[in-house]
């Protein structure tokens, strides 16, 4: 990065001072891929670099009737949700195989950057998530947890046509196998007979200790990483969103929006100031954090653009983290394949909580005896 693009940026994360990778025996795993520090360490610096890095922006024009033109302070949940969203994009459009180049001007990859302007007319903007969470009690310019970016990118996903995504919350870190392809399988427009997979990002929210992470966790947590559907976890610590990608020993690999830079807009990516830009959605530095040091509120994320992948994931799912001899010594989840006898519906077929004016979809089923969907994204199905 050139001394103009990095006077661009401003660093604002005082989490820890820069890490890099270790050299180490145990292998990097980012986003289902493993690597080893010993003969990858090139691969895995583009491989991270190649991820979508979404921070804070300053200069977009107001947020709806509101006066906020930055969202600094208080936009980093928002901003890992992009992040979440962005990378299943680029999966399903351009591959997990797919490395950003600086010097290339790859049409397709623009496409999906420019769906994250910061403009009102950008299906994934930050005015679009700030304004939707107003309809989950969330204010513009108030903290989102990871259930209400969750909840809100399911919305959102909804309108975006080009991708055509099944957005799925799995509330009470439940898994229902059958809701999910209820969800996924249709019929194709242009043949009525034949039915078709919608590409799936499936999230499951999870609280996974009471002020820290329980050290039963860490190894599913670890898991999680390591499938080809992985999408990471959104997480970080209170008040202060990350979105980890991976993990190496007993670290995660995140991506920090704590980094203000100035609004930018790509068009073509044809001029020297459109190149820097670009830059500035890819970050050139890798950070660690020790497991146990997470929030113990955190977004489990996978895709699955099959029904193969998803059928793929439910087995690994199953071995590794519900109780088995393979799994760690608590579960994060159960999976079932049809919904639980004490969940109920309302007869219009859609549930609305006590404690949130937030209806949703018949999926988004909720167990009579508990509460998930809250005005806290404190209140997590604790474990």
């Amino acid at each position: 990065m050139d001394l103009m693009l990095e006077a661009y940026l401003t660093h604002e994360s005082s989490l820890m001072d820069l890490e890099d990778i270790p050299q180490t025996v145990d292998p990097v795993w980012i986003l289902g891929k493993k690597y080893s520090t010993i003969i990858d360490l090139q691969q895995i610096r583009n491989d991270i670099q190649s991820r979508l890095w979404f921070t804070y922006r300053k200069g977009f024009v107001q947020i709806g009737n509101t006066n906020f033109t930055s969202d600094r302070g208080w936009g980093c949940m928002l901003r890992c949700g992009q992040m979440v969203i962005g990378q299943a994009l680029i999966f399903l459009h351009l591959g997990r195989d797919w490395r950003w180049d600086p010097d290339k001007r790859d049409i397709d990859y623009l496409k999906i950057l420019r769906m994250f302007e910061d403009k009102r007319s950008a299906p994934y903007s930050i005015h679009q998530i700030a304004l939707m969470g107003v309809s989950h009690g969330k204010q513009v310019g108030e903290w989102f947890g990871p259930n209400t970016i969750a909840q809100v990118l399911k919305k959102l996903a909804t309108m975006d046509e080009l991708s055509s995504l099944v957005f799925h919350v799995a509330l009470d870190n439940t898994l229902v196998i059958n809701e999910v392809k209820k969800l996924c399988i249709v019929m194709e427009q242009t043949n009525s007979s034949k039915q078709i997979w919608k590409p799936l990002v499936l999230v499951i929210p999870l609280r996974l200790g009471i002020s820290a992470i329980n050290p039963a966790y860490v190894q599913g947590v670890k898991m999680c990483f390591t499938f080809p559907q992985s999408l990471g976890v959104i997480g970080g610590r209170p008040n202060h969103a990350l979105y980890f990608i991976g993990f190496v020993g007993n670290d995660v690999i995140f991506l920090d929006p704590h980094t203000t830079q100035q609004i930018g807009m790509l068009p073509n990516k044809d001029i020297e100031t459109e190149h820097k830009i670009d830059h500035s959605y890819h970050c050139q530095q890798i950070n660690r954090l020790p497991i146990l040091n997470m929030d113990p509120s955190l977004a489990a994320c996978f895709m699955c653009q099959t029904e193969n992948d998803f059928n793929a994931l439910c087995h690994e799912l199953k071995i590794h983290l519900v109780q088995s001899d393979q799994s760690p010594s608590q579960p994060l989840i159960t999976i079932c394949d049809e919904r639980p006898s004490d969940w109920t519906l309302d007869t219009s077929g859609t549930l609305s909580t006590s404690s949130e004016n937030v209806t949703v979809s018949l999926s988004d089923l909720e167990l009579s005896d508990k509460k998930f969907l809250t005005d806290s994204d404190d209140d997590f199905e604790l474990l």
